[in-house]
């Protein structure tokens, strides 16, 4: 039964951190192709926080029960961009920009929640009580964030780093990747299952999270 409510509160405090950090990533993705031209976003309804226009719920569930997921892909037609290589590449950048500055401002929130709980004395009982679940929570907005903006930086279609590498590559080169792009979602795939890019991603992580912690604690501790 302990382990039922440890895996239910964990659940519980995850569902909100993911559909908060998803439809953040994925309005911004659409508000960037917008300042640059592209009203396809807006005339879709994705300029919005609300998670149901940006949550794909097989996607979704995946990232939940399986920490690697999905939203709700934002349509961008980029024969509005004035320069399409590198608005696209800004487009594709805005999404996992956002999730590490939601990161950096969560370790702030995180460090002032912990000092109020340290002095009040609201985090020393061993029991689990709001303000804890609160706390929590907050390092996991941290952590989430984390993993979603370097994970979507990984330079393999169709995740957002490709779309930053195109803007480097020259057109005849793109002309020649692009028939196969449908196939790298087979090799991302098969690089998730075989725990090739855990490494580098997990160092990735940790790696920010130790320096926005280091930040935030000389800041405010």
């Amino acid at each position: 039964m302990e382990r039922f409510t440890a895996w239910l509160l964990d659940f519980l405090m995850t569902l909100p951190v993911i559909l908060i950090s998803l439809s953040v990533h994925e309005l911004c993705h659409g508000y960037a192709a917008y300042r640059l031209g592209d009203p396809t976003a807006k005339a879709m309804g994705r300029l919005s926080l609300n998670p149901l226009r940006h949550i794909d719920p097989f996607g979704f569930l995946a990232l939940m029960f399986f920490h690697v997921g999905w939203a709700k892909p934002v349509s961008v037609d980029s024969r509005y961009f004035k320069n399409p290589k590198r608005d696209m590449a800004i487009t594709a950048l805005a999404g996992p920009l956002s999730n590490f500055l939601l990161a950096f401002v969560f370790t702030f929130v995180y460090f002032l929640l912990f000092r109020l709980g340290s002095t009040m004395g609201w985090l020393s009982s061993s029991r689990v009580t709001p303000f804890a679940v609160l706390v929590l929570m907050t390092n996991m907005m941290v952590q989430i964030n984390l993993g979603l903006g370097v994970f979507n930086l990984v330079p393999i279609p169709p995740l957002d780093g490709s779309k930053i590498l195109y803007a480097f590559l020259p057109y005849h080169v793109l002309y020649k990747i692009a028939p196969y792009e449908r196939y790298f979602h087979f090799v991302l795939l098969f690089l998730l299952w075989a725990g090739v890019l855990s490494v580098p991603i997990g160092f990735a992580v940790d790696l920010f999270y130790e320096l926005f912690m280091k930040l935030a604690g000389g800041i405010i501790l």
